[in-house]
């Protein structure tokens, strides 16, 4: 065969699916949290406070899963994520992170907290294990074990089912929580603020990962864009002069801060 008819092959293109962004929503915190549970289901309540702190927090499974007592300070809001605590994060990275502002699910958290503070010492885990002895459970101070992260997976996973909801893993409450604060964020300081608190090396990252928004959003801001543009006034030529001095990573700032303002 000719050298040029076979440089011409190519193989058949792939479909590719549609590429949905899946999160925990507010709306599905919020029911996970309201499912029923017997005041003496201990680990039912622990797995709805830890829906809620997942939400709140955006804490990846295993440094929750792994994070004591004494790293958790809600008077603040703050949490130690730690490694000298034994705080287990991604890369042994350190950082004091901060929980979201929303009220009915700090109250789940609150609660949670108090409880297991006046059972076990600081330096038992937060999402403590539950130990059953002829029908009763008590909460244990042990440390976290290998398997904490799939002993956390598992355990939602039915509580998602309890609340009649379609399972996500774990990892899609830190999607939630960086989703719910992005789309209130209103300056790139916000933005930056959302971006540290998911320990983030880059602002890239979280704009890379968590900022596409969700297809109904998108056509909401889409349909609202008309009479908008209506408004826009052509570049003057100190503006141009302005965009191109800019560097490489300031025009990616300065991109996010432009749709910023014209999604408000």
């Amino acid at each position: 065969m000719p050298n040029a008819w076979i440089d011409e092959l190519r193989p058949p293109r792939s479909v590719e699916p549609p590429d949905e962004h899946v999160f925990v929503t507010l709306d599905e915190a919020l029911r996970l949290t309201a499912v029923p549970v017997d005041s003496d289901d201990l680990a039912a309540r622990r797995d709805q406070a830890a829906a809620a702190m997942l939400f709140v927090s955006g804490m990846r499974v295993a440094a929750f899963g792994s994070l004591p007592i004494g790293a958790v300070d809600l008077a603040s809001r703050t949490i130690k994520q730690w490694p000298a605590l034994g705080v287990k994060t991604k890369n042994g990275k350190s950082a004091t992170t901060y929980l979201l502002n929303i009220p009915e699910l700090n109250a789940v958290v609150e609660a949670w907290d108090a409880f297991v503070r006046s059972r076990l010492p600081e330096t038992a885990m937060w999402y403590a294990p539950s130990i059953t002895h002829w029908g009763d459970q008590a909460l244990s101070a042990e440390p976290a074990g290998k398997n904490r992260k799939g002993a956390v997976a598992k355990r939602l996973r039915k509580l998602f089912a309890a609340a009649e909801l379609p399972h996500k893993s774990p990892h899609k409450f830190r999607h939630g929580h960086a989703v719910y604060a992005l789309q209130r964020a209103r300056t790139m300081a916000d933005y930056k603020a959302v971006s540290m608190n998911l320990m983030h090396e880059d602002i890239r990252v979280t704009d890379g990962i968590y900022a596409p928004l969700a297809h109904d959003e998108v056509q909401q801001r889409i349909a609202g864009l008309t009479d908008r543009t209506r408004a826009v006034i052509p570049a003057d030529g100190d503006l141009v002069t302005f965009v191109h001095s800019l560097s490489q990573s300031q025009m990616s700032e300065a991109l996010i801060l432009i749709g910023q303002r014209l999604a408000a």
